[in-house]
């Protein structure tokens, strides 16, 4: 099934590692213009490096004046994916209001203020769009040490759900992918260790964690044209750990 966003603009948030990295270099690879949102200017140079047709844009989605600030003249977007995230694990009974804050500032808030720019224009302009939102398995599934991760993953899905209600007669789809542990740099790094991975792994009845490519594949098909029906739902990219 080809997929081809030719003459489309696409705006990824945390696009400098990861899935958002690799979001962006597929949308380039299937010829959209994409700009690259990020905080970390090193990230957005060594992506530019690699596909020079990639706009960067450097902004800490967290501080809501920088962003609106930084958003403001990025032009009409067809397409965006809300995938810049943060997580910082806790014990329940050790969450701090910092660490709180920041969590739902990054995995809530800026999504939602990102997506009111883009939306807002595209609604303004009447030329309908597609939205992605990056969540989580976590958003349905209680994981020891996530209080506050899996709480910004089940409000993520929720604001999905909303957004799709009142875009949907604008023609603005929203969707979220809701990936298991996923094998980025990062991925590798913390769950290489069987002892730590087997209790996880056993609980998906493919045997094995998610690539990046599995999860990047779910966003350019909900974003694409062969999803014109699929609106508001949360779709799992998880070897069917939450079927259990």
């Amino acid at each position: 099934m080809e997929i081809s966003f030719a003459g489309k603009r696409a705006l990824v948030t945390g696009a400098g590692k990861g899935i958002g990295r690799a979001t962006a270099l597929a949308l380039d690879r299937c010829g959209a213009k994409v700009m690259a949102v990020t905080r970390t200017q090193a990230d957005l140079d060594s992506l530019v490096q690699e596909r020079p047709s990639i706009v960067p844009l450097c902004v800490d989605l967290s501080d809501w004046a920088a962003t609106a600030a930084a958003l403001q003249d990025v032009g009409p977007i067809d397409l965006l994916v809300n995938n810049a995230a943060y997580a910082s694990l806790q014990p329940f009974l050790d969450v701090t209001p910092d660490q709180f804050d920041q969590s739902f500032n990054v995995n809530v808030k800026a999504v939602l203020h990102v997506s009111q720019i883009v939306a807002g224009a595209m609604k303004a302009r009447g030329s309908g769009g597609s939205i992605v939102n990056v969540s989580s398995q976590a958003s349905q599934c209680a994981l020891r040490d996530h209080a506050v991760y899996c709480a910004t993953k089940g409000a993520l899905d929720m604001l999905t759900k909303v957004m799709a209600l009142e875009l949907g007669p604008h023609q603005i789809r929203v969707n979220s992918v809701n990936p298991t542990v996923v094998m980025t740099e990062m991925g590798r790094l913390g769950w290489s260790d069987p002892n730590k991975s087997k209790t996880m792994m056993s609980r998906i009845p493919l045997g094995r964690f998610a690539e990046v490519e599995d999860v990047v594949n779910s966003i350019l098909f909900l974003l694409s044209d062969k999803s014109n029906m699929t609106n508001g739902v949360t779709l799992p990219v998880d070897g069917g750990f939450l079927s259990c």
